[in-house]
């Protein structure tokens, strides 16, 4: 079932190391309830498209990047709209996926065995993504479905780096949200940006991030924030999705300067956003 409405997108304005939104675009958003006859597989997506980006490219004026969006265990595709809007606003085609199904066996941690023993859950969330962007390509065929970004939260964003390793061909950027299974991609060709939250609930397991040489050398940018995991999502407050736009933002290329923006290459590896104090 369509849904369609004007929201307010996000223009990354700082002032006084604050990040604000601002209502100029309006942002066109739809569920996709698709059907993947091959699998048996119900996917269910939520798109988001500038529309006057989304109507230059109808024209053939203007080819939409994509974003992919996985979402976390136990959170919906839907709680993710914060992120949307900003990769919207810029110009993207952005498909945040539902990759999970209540019939779907629990999500289990099997310590020993090859990403936890959750390799089947990315293998299907692969294939989830590889079903959407064929389907995507019917829908808008004036988009860019070779320099992807792929973007997740926890699970989500195990998933997407999954997906660069397995497609490096078809990955231009990485942003995850305290993903804590499968190692960073090492390959200079893509950027990644990752931010890590301060639970003490969820631990990254060990050979995940990179070594501050291995980031200087691939240019990735860590940001630790002071933040629960699932604030991560539209579940965290207000402030917390503000700065994270923010430097997402500047990473897809804005210039301003951002107190929550990463550090430098040839400084420590771990950026702090948000006020102490840090654990």
């Amino acid at each position: 079932m369509k849904r369609a409405f004007a929201v307010l997108a996000c223009v990354c304005l700082l002032s006084g190391g604050l990040y604000a939104a601002a209502s100029k675009w309006a942002i066109r958003h739809e569920t996709l309830n698709l059907f993947d006859a091959t699998r048996q597989r119900p996917v269910s997506v939520d798109l988001a498209v500038r529309r006057d980006y989304e109507r230059k490219a109808d024209e053939g004026y203007w080819k939409l990047p994509v974003a992919i969006i996985s979402n976390g265990n136990t959170v919906k595709n839907t709680e993710y709209s914060f992120l949307e809007n900003v990769f919207a606003a810029r110009g993207y085609l952005v498909a945040s996926i539902e990759q999970d199904l209540p019939s779907d066996p629990p999500l289990m941690t099997r310590v020993g065995l090859p990403y936890v023993g959750r390799i089947g859950v990315y293998e299907r969330s692969e294939a989830n993504i590889l079903f959407v962007l064929r389907q995507l390509k019917k829908i808008q065929p004036n988009a860019d479905y070779t320099h992807l970004t792929m973007v997740g939260h926890s699970n989500g964003g195990d998933v997407a780096m999954f997906f660069a390793k397995e497609h490096p061909q078809l990955v231009s950027r990485i942003i995850t949200l305290d993903n804590l299974r499968v190692p960073f991609v090492l390959n200079h060709k893509m950027k990644i940006l990752s931010f890590r939250s301060s639970d003490p609930q969820f631990k990254t397991d060990p050979g995940v991030l990179p070594t501050p040489e291995e980031a200087k050398l691939d240019g990735i940018d860590i940001v630790k924030t002071p933040y629960q995991h699932t604030w991560l999502s539209d579940r965290g407050p207000e402030e917390a999705k503000e700065k994270i736009q923010a430097t997402l933002n500047q990473f897809l290329g804005d210039t301003t300067t951002s107190d929550l923006s990463p550090v430098a290459t040839d400084n420590p590896l771990i950026a702090k956003l948000g006020p102490a104090p840090y654990p």
